[in-house]
């Protein structure tokens, strides 16, 4: 925390930090592989944009690579690694103070996702036209809420639609489908955040963007999800629908694809 390496029992954060009273700030997670984060680069560039988004001042990426690299060297087994930025300790209100921002670099184990997995589609909507759309903040009560619907359902993942209706996103991920034999993914418009993996997804396999009415859940041969930790995870269900012979041949093509072209560079 702020450049000081310390174990998870000690107390690290202040009580007033703007982060935790109230949401403001921003966060990234990477998947480690081999003690290296992967695309760090990527990562570090969209945890600025998401920080200019909320008005902080652009975080210090010198000051955050060497903290990813002492933290790494020291938690070499680690598989998941966190980057959270806020606006630091503050008023019991939305104001902020000026003390300064926080800083907080840690690590866990990665864990694992089925080979493939089911969706659900919750009644709750993404506003593409919120003041933090498609920024990745630290305000996620409506993410814990809608995946524990999904839980309920027997899902690993809820899927969101927008205020126009249109197929946005999951809590934690980004999701393709395949229509018509072709791939698709909902554009950024539609209020989505700007996912990594799902970025190479769309550079590697040649994915198209695009605006795409929540019923496209109804008619895709294929679907998948992707994040950081779940790579490229093909969805077998979409509440009561099953797809049949999952994955697809699209999906193989789009995950094998990926699974090479990342093993070429751990920071493409």
């Amino acid at each position: 925390m702020n450049g000081r390496l310390s174990d998870n029992e000690e107390g690290l954060l202040s009580a007033f930090d703007h982060g935790f009273t109230v949401g403001d700030g921003v966060f990234e997670t990477c998947k480690v592989v081999e003690g290296e984060a992967f695309a760090l680069t990527r990562h570090l560039a969209r945890l600025q944009r998401s920080a200019r988004g909320l008005a902080l001042p652009d975080p210090d990426e010198q000051l955050v690579r060497d903290g990813v690299n002492t933290l790494l060297a020291a938690e070499p087994d680690a598989g998941r690694l966190r980057i959270t930025y806020t606006g630091g300790p503050g008023p019991l209100g939305s104001e902020r103070g000026e003390a300064g921002t926080t800083l907080v670099l840690a690590v866990s184990t990665g864990g694992s996702w089925e080979p493939t997995t089911k969706v659900s589609v919750v009644p709750w909507i993404r506003n593409e036209r919120s003041a933090v759309a498609g920024l990745k903040t630290t305000s996620y009560a409506e993410n814990v809420v809608a995946l524990s619907a999904a839980h309920d359902a027997g899902a690993s993942e809820a899927i969101f639609a927008n205020s126009r209706g249109e197929l946005c996103e999951g809590t934690g991920s980004n999701i393709f489908v395949v229509i018509d034999g072709e791939l698709l993914t909902p554009e950024l418009g539609s209020g989505c955040l700007a996912g990594i993996t799902r970025e190479l997804v769309v550079e590697w396999s040649g994915a198209r963007e695009a605006s795409l009415g929540i019923d496209a859940l109804a008619s895709a041969t294929e679907a998948f999800l992707t994040s950081s930790t779940r790579d490229v995870q093909p969805i077998h269900a979409i509440d009561d629908r099953v797809l049949r012979d999952t994955p697809g041949p699209v999906t193989m093509k789009a995950r094998d694809t990926f699974t090479q072209q990342s093993s070429l560079s751990l920071d493409p």
